[in-house]
């Protein structure tokens, strides 16, 4: 199979790892008799994420034998957003699969994830583990509640938004910036970057055969505040103040009204003889001053990350799908 569309390899495979030199043998020898079977021009670059265990020394082994095997090495464990990122700016395939290196991402389901990228015209295939291999408790029961409020918020129909195994057309990859921990939701990171044709694929999944999870239960509440955080940069980062500003008059004009109305009632019994109750011993009178005081805060917010935003480098960066 030749390479088309000016691309190096059909297919580049990036990797990130921590501590997986059991498995590193076994996942080079499944994926390489993959590709060879399957006739690709392809490249496997694997990113050691600041490993202890030995794993840059295996990996370093297996390039030598291995022409077609490519490895950074971090000095220190920074996350997989950051080995992701590094390995799709060194990624030259026409498309990039990830998957994880612990064996529980089949090889064999990389054909067809690209053949859908290729010929269907998806721009991400995501893997969909129906049938997990994991602990229920742990595992399976918070991973179903977190893609649930994935989907709704995104908007994305993912059942596995987290899924290791995706593939993504070149161009994909190289108009997105992957940080922090946002590595979960580069189908949201593409969405909003204008790579739509988003679907997802039943994968087969495996128990893990070596060592033990890098992630704990924590990850799915991290990964919802993450949600949030990434939600809100794509839907205000650029506008600010339609979010800190709108929310803003609204808790400053109902301060206002309030405080006002309180005001005009007293003065309204005192003229009329009436029995009235002083302003300031009413509690309602000082949740309207502070409404007043956190709206004019928001909408000063606002008014900051516009300025932030304005001077942004990125300020006039857009994808551009073509010219003629």
């Amino acid at each position: 199979m030749s390479t088309r569309e000016g691309f190096d390899k059909d297919i580049s495979i990036v990797i990130s790892l921590y501590n997986e030199v059991e498995s590193l043998d076994e996942l080079v020898g499944w994926i390489t008799s993959v590709m060879l079977r399957e006739g690709y021009a392809y490249e496997i670059i694997m990113v050691d994420d600041g490993s202890t265990d030995g794993s840059w020394d295996r990996i370093s082994a297996l390039a030598r034998e291995d022409k077609a095997i490519r490895g950074i090495s971090f000095r220190r464990n920074y996350g997989k957003s950051a080995a992701l990122y590094c390995g799709f700016k060194a990624a030259v395939g026409r498309v990039v699969i990830t998957m994880d290196a612990d064996l529980q991402d089949s090889p064999d389901e990389i054909p067809e994830m690209y053949r859908m990228i290729t010929e269907d015209g998806y721009d991400i295939v995501s893997g969909w583990k129906q049938h997990r291999k994991d602990n229920r408790l742990t595992k399976n029961i918070p991973s179903k509640i977190y893609n649930a409020a994935a989907r709704k918020i995104t908007g994305i129909r993912l059942h596995d938004m987290n899924c290791g195994l995706k593939a993504y057309r070149n161009e994909v990859v190289k108009n997105i910036e992957v940080y922090g921990e946002m590595h979960r939701f580069i189908p949201y990171l593409a969405k909003n970057a204008g790579f739509s044709r988003i679907t997802e694929k039943k994968v087969h999944h495996q128990k893990r055969k070596y060592g033990k999870s890098k992630f704990g239960v924590s990850r799915f509440v991290n990964g919802f505040l993450d949600l949030l955080s990434i939600w809100f940069l794509c839907t205000f980062g650029k506008n600010p103040m339609h979010f800190f500003g709108l929310t803003g008059i609204l808790m400053f004009l109902t301060g206002g009204i309030i405080a006002v109305w309180l005001i005009v009632s007293k003065l309204i019994h005192q003229s009329n003889g009436l029995d009235f109750r002083p302003v300031t011993d009413q509690p309602l009178f000082y949740l309207a001053l502070v409404a007043v005081l956190i709206g004019v805060q928001l909408f000063l917010s606002g008014f900051i990350g516009e300025l932030v935003s304005r001077n942004s480098s990125e300020r006039n960066h857009y994808n551009i799908k073509d010219t003629i």
